[in-house]
């Protein structure tokens, strides 16, 4: 479970955030939705404990990520918005050394990293390097990056950006799949019909702040708006 409290964020005179709270539940789906330099980025950067708030409290699994963020990264899987391969190692030379990275070792890394490679699709290309993949590939291989280690947790900021039919297809398939095994997912996204179909809960933020918060059929009834994309624009617009 993720839970974020007021969190309040500035970068010198720029308000990055000034109270975002939302509650994501575990073998829940749920969509973290803004408009651009609304907040998005600046809060999952915290949960994953690359940025400290200001005041607030964020928890996973309920540990504080500010009070013990080794233990909080230990706990969650990240795939951050463009996220970047090592371009001159292998697909599975890249995932082993996440592997590592989250304590695995031995046998146990080798059998992680070879169930995740199995599962995604990655064999036939598992030993080359990865500065020559296309966009599915890297995607492939910076998801099992974050799955190698079976986290409770998963963060993905904008995931399919860029990808094709295919790769969002094997992401999509991913993500309910550690749903429907309890994990906690969080993400943000811009496709509102991607947001519609997956998540079983949404948190809208603008201006620093959340302005709505719950279901999709909740979301649409608090704004009077039958489409739910409808409802993202009257929620920001009267934030």
């Amino acid at each position: 479970m993720i839970e974020v409290e007021n969190l309040t964020k500035r970068f010198g005179k720029v308000e990055a955030l000034r109270g975002v709270s939302f509650t994501a539940a575990d073998g829940r789906i749920t969509g973290l939705l803004g408009p651009n330099g609304a907040g998005k980025s600046t809060t999952l950067r915290i949960l994953c404990t690359i940025l400290a708030a200001d005041s607030g409290v964020a928890r996973v699994e309920g540990v504080d990520v500010g009070e013990d963020p080794v233990a909080v990264r230990r706990a969650i899987g990240v795939l951050p918005h463009n996220s970047a391969l090592f371009g001159n190692l292998s697909a599975r030379e890249n995932i082993a050394y996440y592997a590592a990275l989250q304590g695995l070792d031995g046998s146990q890394l080798e059998h992680a990293v070879e169930r995740i490679i199995e599962r995604l699709d990655i064999g036939p290309y598992a030993t080359r390097r990865a500065k020559g993949f296309s966009q599915g590939e890297r995607l492939r291989v910076a998801l099992a990056r974050a799955l190698v280690h079976e986290p409770a947790t998963l963060i993905l900021d904008e995931p399919t950006n860029g990808l094709d039919v295919m790769a969002t297809r094997v992401l999509r398939d991913v993500i309910l799949e550690r749903r429907d095994h309890g994990c906690c997912v969080l993400f943000s996204s811009h496709v509102m019909q991607e947001v519609a179909v997956l998540c079983d809960r949404i948190a809208i933020v603008a201006g620093g702040t959340t302005v709505v918060d719950g279901t999709a059929e909740e979301i649409r009834s608090a704004t009077g708006c039958d489409d739910l994309e409808d409802a993202f624009v009257a929620a920001v617009a009267g934030s």
